[in-house]
């Protein structure tokens, strides 16, 4: 896989009937190797690696809906006393990172309702801030630690 600009870090991958697993450590089983799923699997690493977030308080592909369309997002997390805090939307490293994306997770955001939103495709990563009185986001410099969520 492609490396991306992010620390690099080692997996438990297989392969089998021509096909390649990655062993998501956070749900405990191996998911077939996409690119996206590769950028999801690092963007974790990180998150728990570099920026200290504790791998039991974070939830993949958390089901959800909008209307009566049931959605998925890439990663939650919560803060300690179980209320999500931050949501992160990963693409591929072949996709661009577009006004959409950003409006996919700021759909995403009227249901979970969280201080930070990120978006990353592996190479770009994007870290907004929610103002919840005004309903507006700021870009932030850099991708928080979990101790100031």
């Amino acid at each position: 896989m492609q490396t991306l600009n992010l620390p690099t870090y080692s997996f438990k991958i297989k392969s089998e009937d021509n096909r390649k697993y990655i062993f998501d450590e956070i749900r405990k089983k191996y998911l077939l190797l996409t690119p996206e799923e590769w950028v999801r699997q690092n963007f974790i690493k990180y998150l728990v690696k570099e920026k200290k977030y504790p791998q039991q308080l974070i939830s993949i592909e958390r089901e959800f809906k909008i209307s009566k369309l049931i959605k998925r997002c890439d990663i939650v997390v919560f803060n300690k006393s179980g209320r999500p805090n931050l949501i992160v939307e990963c693409k591929s490293p072949s996709i661009t990172i577009s006004q959409d994306t950003f409006d996919q997770i700021s759909d995403y955001n009227r249901h979970f309702n969280v201080d930070y939103l990120i978006v990353t495709n592996g190479f770009k990563h994007y870290c907004c801030r929610f103002d919840k009185n005004t309903g507006s986001f700021a870009f932030a410099e850099e991708i928080p630690e979990y101790s100031e969520l």
